[in-house]
């Protein structure tokens, strides 16, 4: 498929919502409330120990049919959103090569990809309510797990009203992690047996998924510098610090999770 072709297909496939939704009162709506955020990520640590300590004596609830729920409803809006944006960035790299996907601002105001782009940054608030299941069935809550969630809200809020660079891909590549993750956690729920290799996958895709957070944040460090490539050196060093602990984290979960047991337990069986 050439370019021609995906820049017809790219607006043939436009749907009247996306098109009509107005990016300008999305940015100011962002920029304005900015304080929120912090509000949300404050509030959802408060409920993550003090709702750690009220379950502490009280027993666990099932929740199945409520997760499953909530688990299937965000994996659709991950599919969906990985196609929409993945369609997106494919015209940008064919058209343009990697270097404008890179520095591309325009995903946050391209007929397609600007609902998708506020959407996905919304959608790091409801995704606290993950958390909210953890604690109330009372099952392990790992630092990774809302430390995570915590400065992804967090980014992901600010990257959006700077309108960043790189922003394109961290989105698409999210979500795309994302509706696989959360199709596990709805299959899970809903009491399917899920072959362990999934999980193993989903994990490792997730530390993939840092390898190219660090990778597109430093291209846009060796080009924001030039013209049509905007950023700022704020945003790179965070972004980077959060991505850098990411990987480490991810990297010791994997570890810990799907080598160290499996490894303890050969030894043993050499013994």
């Amino acid at each position: 498929m050439n370019g021609s072709e995906l820049s017809f297909l790219l607006r043939s496939a436009e749907f009247e919502f996306e098109r009509r939704f107005d990016d300008r009162w999305a940015l100011d709506w962002m920029r304005k409330h900015s304080n929120k955020s912090f509000l949300l990520c404050g509030l959802y640590a408060a409920f993550v120990f003090a709702g750690q300590r009220v379950m502490r004596e009280r027993p666990k609830l099932n929740l199945r049919r409520p997760l499953m729920l909530w688990s299937l409803s965000l994996a659709v809006f991950s599919i969906l959103g990985a196609l929409r944006t993945g369609l997106y960035m494919l015209h940008i790299i064919t058209t343009s090569g990697v270097r404008d996907s890179v520095c591309d601002n325009s995903f946050y105001s391209a007929p397609i990809s600007k609902f998708w782009a506020f959407a996905f940054t919304l959608s790091k608030a409801p995704e606290l309510g993950d958390t909210v299941f953890i604690v109330l069935r009372k099952q392990r809550l790992i630092f990774l797990h809302w430390y995570h969630h915590i400065t992804v809200l967090l980014y992901s809020w600010y990257s959006y009203q700077d309108q960043v660079a790189g922003g394109s891909w961290f989105t698409t590549v999210n979500f795309t992690v994302h509706a696989f993750m959360y199709s596990y956690y709805a299959a899970r729920a809903a009491g399917l047996r899920v072959p362990r290799p999934c999980a193993m996958f989903i994990t490792a895709a997730q530390i993939l998924q840092m390898v190219m957070g660090l990778t597109v944040l430093g291209l846009v460090y060796r080009w924001f510098h030039e013209e049509h490539c905007h950023s700022s050196t704020g945003n790179i060093t965070w972004g980077s610090l959060m991505y850098v602990s990411y990987l480490i984290l991810f990297a010791a979960f994997f570890y810990d999770t799907y080598l160290k047991g499996s490894s303890q337990g050969k030894a043993s069986k050499a013994e």
